[in-house]
């Protein structure tokens, strides 16, 4: 039952952080599109790791700019989840997407060579 729970929790903090990432004002993240790909929410709602792939902008800026808006982000994100604990936020970047962009190029590549 508690897997469930939390579960939900994962998928809820996963849509709002996808709207609050739209609400930040510093312009190295909102000049940037981010995609929120995963939470990850801690048993005891401690810690939310926070998995997120840049489409366009600078990662290094975003990844700046996520750290440097974390005080906004975790007030926005308690004032829109009802939790007994507002978990402390660790924002992770994902190459998943990348990484599969970059393989379907190979396979693409390797499709016109024969």
């Amino acid at each position: 039952m508690a897997s469930y729970r939390i579960n939900k929790i994962n998928e809820q903090v996963r849509e709002v952080m996808t709207e609050i990432f739209r609400s930040v004002k510093d312009p190295r993240v909102s000049r940037a599109f981010v995609t929120v790909s995963a939470a990850d929410v801690a048993k005891d709602l401690s810690v939310a790791k926070i998995y997120y792939g840049v489409i366009t902008g600078d990662p290094a800026g975003v990844a700046e700019g996520l750290r440097s808006a974390g005080g906004y982000i975790r007030s926005e994100l308690a004032s829109r989840l009802n939790l007994r604990v507002t978990p402390r936020l660790v924002f992770i970047k994902d190459d998943s997407g990348e990484r599969a962009l970059r393989i379907a190029e190979l396979i693409k590549e390797n499709g016109e060579q024969q």
